[in-house]
Formats: C-alpha cells, structure tokens, sequence
C-alpha cells in the first residue's frame, strides 16, 4: 500500500469526485506500467517471520535502505514504515504482517521493470542476508499462524485489524498471510478505462490460475493452489470482489464513484492521527456525518483519494487501474504479471480481440469462476472448457500484443519474452502451485527448509 494522502482541498459536489479520477487520463504515448510485489522475510536460521523491531528486525532494514538510497523515510508515530523516492521513483511499504512490498515507478518498458526488480532485490539481500534474513517469493505464508505472524505498527492496520472480522471471516488472513503482484495500467479516456476495467474483471481469475502459487497454510498443503484467492471470496464483499454494474453497457467513472460512495470507510487523517470512522460510508461524510467527532470534519480531496485506496475490487480503479488478481512469486513472475497484462491492454488490437472473447461473459458466470479457480486452477471448468483451453486463447493475444509494441531491449528482444513461464504453465497444464506440491511430496521429502530455499529471491 502506497503512503496515505493528505490533500485539504474541500469537496464541493459529486462532480469534483468523478475529476478526481478523471484526472489520471493520458495519451496513449504516455502510457506506463507500474509493478508491485510483495514478499515475506524470514529468518534464515529457523524459517521464522522477522517482527519489527530488533537488531536483526524490519525496521532495521528499512533504516539501512534509506541509507543506500537516499529515499525519504516514511513515518509513522515515530516509527519509519516505508520509504518514498523521487518523484517518479516508487516507494517502499508495508504489509501488516511484514510483508515488504517494492510499489515501483512508472516505467515505459517491461525491461525496464525487470531492472527495477532486480535492483531492488539485490539491495535487499545486500542489507538482510548479513542480518541472517530471506525473502519468499509465494502467495501466501506456508508455516505461520495468525499469532505467529508479527504485526508492523502502521496506524491504519490497527483500524482494519479490528473492522475486518466484522465483516467477513477472511479478512486477517488477508492482512497478515497472503503476498501478490500487481501492475497499475493508465488509461486514455472513459471508455478505454472501461474496456480495460471490463475485460480486466473477466480475465481475473484467469491470471489467479495462471499465477497459483501458495498451497500450503501451517506446515502443510492446504488443499488449494491459491489460498490467496480463495481467502478472497470472503474479505469484506462490500468493498471486493467483482463490480456487477461494470458488466453493463455505459459504465464509467460515475458508476465506480457512486459505488465507493457507499462503502464504509477506514479512517480519516487529521493532524497527522488516524481517526476510526468504520461506522460510515464517504456518502454520510459527505452529509456531515463526522461533525463533532474529529477536528476539521469536512472531507477533503485527501479522504477520497485514501477511501480509494481501500476498496478492494479486483481491478481497483483510481487515476489508474490496478490489476489485482495474482499470487506473489518468484523474479520471472514478478515481470509475467505485467506483461500479460500490458500485453492485452496497451496494444488496440489485442484489447480488441480480448474484448470480443469475453464479450458474452455474464457477471454470474466470471463469480462461479472465481470461486473455482482457488481449488483447481487451470482446470477450473468454464461453459463446455476450462481455464487451460482459455490461456492457450488468451496469452497468444497478449504475446503478439506485445510484438506489436516492439519494445526491444538491447539484444533485440521484444517484451514478449516474459510471457515465457505462462507458455511453459500451459504447455503442462500445471501451475506452479502443482509444481511446488510435487516437490514437496517427492524430492523434498516434506521438508519446508528445501521449500524455503527453492522460494527464497
């Protein structure tokens, strides 16, 4: 999660709101793509989850990489709880339960990304390997339980903590034992940005199935090939999930707007203090509904823009759109995501061609879908076939959407080459979830230490 905004512009009407959004549109040359990960340390001696504090802890990781590279630090009560680059740089957070998440740049290529990554994860191991500490590349956490799992002190989290039981039974799950990797696409206008969003909610939980990689939950195979996903079906439906009205013809941003208006909100920043206003929708604060609860109870372009940021549908729309259906994984995934995306989004004729494929699929349809994709991946049956006959569809179209973009690297090389671990995943009909839970059976003899090494960056 990127840092919380503060903006103490005033909101004056519903039409500010929609501008808001509205705002992020940009010309197809200005395009870019913006890559998030997230993953879990651990302790190299005994595979247990680093906490906070401590000589050998996050915070101590945090403090040397502020050190290397000179970003900001980001504070929270005190405490440094990520970091911020230039402008146009990234930023560093995160995750409630440690999770450390690299929110990158703005980048123009998919080569581009790659270099980011690895740059960011040789720094990271630079500082934490002397500290005895690795990083898994997995979607969810395979040996801790909710009480083993360390708690990072980010104000925020401590809100949610206590709202998300109420509200469905999944959600600390969610907080403190799932790690994903999403882009966050641009946009050129209302319809494009409903096209993408659109055909990015129908293909979902193909990419779930296609990036499946956490079947094991406390020492064991949990009976899925994304826990992640699964965990998904019941966080908070109020503010995830899919958005049925996005299905229909003439939806735009108002639409989404009108929607998040009606969602409970978090909390409110004032004075630099989270303030717990879980009691309310956007729309009631708008009606005056914090009046005589906080300071300056006015909402401010700031509040919308941190309410936006905590609604959870499976593309998330703010001055861009945030692709969010995959599981964390290992360096070639972390560039797959994007590339499978960018592949069908930022070419016409790819989004052409998804946009037809999916034309006739119906929101009752992609749900039933997205309840089976956690169990049974690219066998997850649709009409008369299944997830596995729809990638070897559907990355095609992304591979030559990316030809078409004809951003080659230095060896001459197009971006589709990212697309490499997804053909590999149809050619054998396995996600990497199968792969990990047949070594794990087999040459691995049960032991997560091999896991561990297998998964670390």
């Amino acid at each position: 999660m990127a840092r919380d905004t503060t903006d103490l512009t005033p909101i004056r009407s519903l039409d500010e709101l929609v501008d808001h959004i509205r705002a992020g549109e940009k010309p197809a040359s200005a395009f870019r793509l913006g890559t998030e990960h997230e993953k879990f340390g651990f302790r190299l001696a005994d595979l247990s989850p680093v906490p906070y504090e401590g000589e050998d802890g996050i915070r101590r990781i945090l403090d040397e990489l502020q050190a290397r590279t000179g970003w900001e630090a980001i504070v929270d009560d005190g405490r440094i709880i990520g970091l911020a680059g230039g402008s146009g740089e990234g930023a560093i957070s995160l995750e409630p339960g440690g999770q450390f998440e690299l929110s990158g740049a703005p980048l123009e290529t998919l080569h581009q990304t790659l270099a980011e990554t690895e740059d960011h994860l040789d720094h990271v191991k630079q500082i934490a390997g002397p500290l005895g500490i690795g990083f898994l590349g997995i979607g969810a956490s395979p040996l801790w339980t909710l009480a083993e799992t360390p708690v990072m002190p980010k104000s925020r989290y401590n809100i949610m903590k206590r709202y998300m039981p109420k509200v469905g039974t999944r959600g600390l799950d969610m907080m403190f034992r799932t790690s994903t990797i999403q882009v966050n696409l641009d946009f050129s206008d209302e319809r494009d940005m409903a096209r993408k969003m659109r055909v990015g909610l129908k293909l979902q939980p193909l990419a779930s199935a296609l990036f499946a990689n956490s079947p094991f939950t406390e020492g064991k195979p949990n009976g899925l090939l994304s826990w992640r996903s699964g965990v998904w079906l019941d966080v908070d439906n109020q503010r995830s999930g899919l958005l049925p009205f996005a299905f229909e013809g003439g939806f735009g941003y108002k639409d989404y707007v009108e929607w998040a208006l009606d969602v409970p909100m978090y909390f409110v920043m004032r004075e630099g203090r989270y303030h717990d206003v879980t009691d309310i929708t956007f729309r009631q604060m708008l009606d005056g509904a914090l009046k005589g609860r906080v300071p300056d109870p006015e909402p401010n372009m700031g509040d919308w823009a941190n309410h936006l940021s905590t609604v959870f549908p499976d593309v998330r729309l703010k001055r861009f759109l945030e692709m969010r259906g995959a599981d964390g994984g290992p360096l070639e995934d972390i560039v797959a995501l994007p590339a499978f995306w960018c592949g069908l989004l930022y070419d016409d004729q790819a989004l052409d061609e998804a946009e037809a494929l999916t034309a006739d699929w119906s929101f009752e349809e992609v749900d039933r879908l997205r309840s089976a994709v956690p169990r049974l991946g690219l066998h997850a049956p649709f009409r008369e076939e299944t997830m596995l006959s729809i990638a070897r569809r559907v990355v095609p179209i992304a591979e030559a959407g990316l030809e078409r973009r004809a951003r080659l690297d230095s060896a001459g090389r197009s971006e589709a080459m990212y697309l490499a671990p997804l053909r590999a995943r149809i050619d054998s009909g396995r996600t990497a979830a199968d792969d990990l839970l047949a070594r794990f059976e087999g040459e691995w003899g049960g032991r997560f230490e091999a896991l561990f090494a297998h998964l670390t960056y």
